[in-house]
């Protein structure tokens, strides 16, 4: 507590002109403390979570007997439940500057749900927990990201995002490898494996606690924001009276609409290529390592060239990706290739999205605005899921994954008609 009470009483930019001289031409914008701080939080929470998620599929399919249709259900819920808490964690985090604030309480209900797994083992008890845990998550993504685009120059928040990410994917590279570990060497395979995330989520939230400061102040605005709406849900519901971050926001939701969950696309892969239940975990790895390679890189460049193009071309790999899984590809190929088109995907357009929607939100209502964008873009999600596994059910993995790519490739289409305008750096 004393390391973020000294930090919270420094000014995130001294000075205008240091501002000024952090973003000359020619140099590279150092990306800010704060930035680091959030990211390893991040990277802890991510080992943490990214445990539970890279087994959960296996455990409710196979050790609880759930259909594809059940299982879409809890996926659903695990990845847009928090859709229905978004902007309550952002209109919180802008009332007063309580970014910090509300980010602890996300991070912490989080982590509380880890050991409750061990305890339900019947469909609503597992839902229930799941949209527990997703409420956490989404209290704390838009006061997190609000904090990100704060402390970093308006024409380099794409690397700054892409930093965190990088961080952030880290993370999610250690945590099912933990798990496969885990799995590998204790007799109670699951248990362990919840156990062991609650004790690293615990450290995320103390590092959350101890070293991100309380409030940062706009990087780089100088007295821009003098007039800025004071935070309210009428300024809140305003902001989509904005083009851009309206734009934007239509456009995630329409993308979302076909964006099959990583969970799907694991098991299409396992059943395709015939993965023993025990390496099941390691799937992700693929994913998380490019991932991890392209965040830094796709967020510079989105910097340069324009965060619209990089995030639609972000789902035109993913496109890819569904093609190659429906293609008749060698197996030594195809799971090689899917991973890394499924990890460009995020890199292209996880960071690269928030950067977008920072620049069309005053800072008083930053978390206000970017929880708006990722309301629509996880609800879009959650029905996905929920019409993938009924219709994986129904007709089949690939009927149902030829159906998503059709949708995707017309919300692609249909987004690059809409395009919504962009503010320059």
């Amino acid at each position: 507590m004393y390391v973020s009470e000294s930090r919270a009483s420094t000014p995130a930019v001294a000075s205008p002109a240091a501002a000024r001289g952090a973003t000359r031409p020619g140099r590279r914008s150092a990306v800010a403390p704060t930035v680091l701080a959030l990211g390893a939080v991040s990277l802890i929470t991510d080992v943490s979570s990214e445990m539970v998620t890279a087994v959960l599929p296996l455990y409710l399919v196979t050790g609880l007997g759930l259909s594809p249709l059940g299982f879409g259900l809890l996926d659903g819920v695990y990845n847009g439940f928090s859709a229905l808490v978004r902007l309550v964690g952002g209109h919180l985090a802008d009332r007063g500057g309580r970014h910090k604030r509300v980010a602890v309480l996300g991070y912490g209900l989080s982590a509380l749900c880890k050991p409750l797994l061990l305890a339900v083992h019947t469909l609503p008890l597992i839902g229930a927990v799941l949209a527990a845990d997703r409420t956490g998550k989404g209290l704390r993504t838009a006061p997190r990201d609000a904090l990100i685009s704060l402390s970093s120059e308006p024409r380099a928040r794409g690397r700054a995002f892409g930093v965190h990410r990088a961080m952030d994917t880290t993370g999610a590279l250690l945590g099912p490898l933990a798990a496969f570990l885990i799995l590998r060497r204790a007799a109670e395979g699951y248990d362990a494996v919840f156990t062991v995330s609650f004790c690293v989520a615990a450290v995320g939230v103390l590092v959350l606690l101890l070293f991100v400061p309380s409030r940062v102040r706009q990087a780089g605005a100088g007295g821009q924001e003098a007039d800025a709406p004071r935070a309210s849900l009428r300024a809140a519901a305003g902001l989509l009276g904005r083009r851009e971050l309206r734009g934007l926001a239509l456009c995630a939701m329409a993308l979302g609409l076909a964006t099959v969950s990583d969970s799907f696309v694991y098991l299409m892969l396992q059943r395709r290529l015939g993965v023993p239940d025990r390496w099941f975990a390691l799937l992700p790895l693929g994913t998380a390592a490019a991932f991890l390679l392209l965040a830094v890189p796709l967020g510079r460049w989105a910097d340069r060239v324009g965060r619209w193009r990089v995030f639609v071309g972000g789902h035109l790999a993913l496109l890819l990706a569904y093609g190659l899984l429906l293609s008749h590809l060698r197996a030594g190929v195809l799971p090689y290739a899917v991973l890394a088109l499924h990890g460009t995907f995020y890199a292209a357009t996880d960071g690269v999205l928030m950067a977008a929607a920072a620049g069309s939100v005053p800072a008083a209502l930053r978390s206000s605005g970017l929880a708006l964008v990722q309301t629509g873009q996880a609800a879009a999600r959650f029905f996905c899921s929920i019409a993938f596994g009924a219709a994986w059910t129904a007709f089949g993995d690939r009927s149902a994954l030829t159906g998503a790519a059709v949708a995707l490739l017309a919300s692609v289409a249909l987004s690059v008609r809409l395009r919504p305008a962009e503010r320059p750096a």
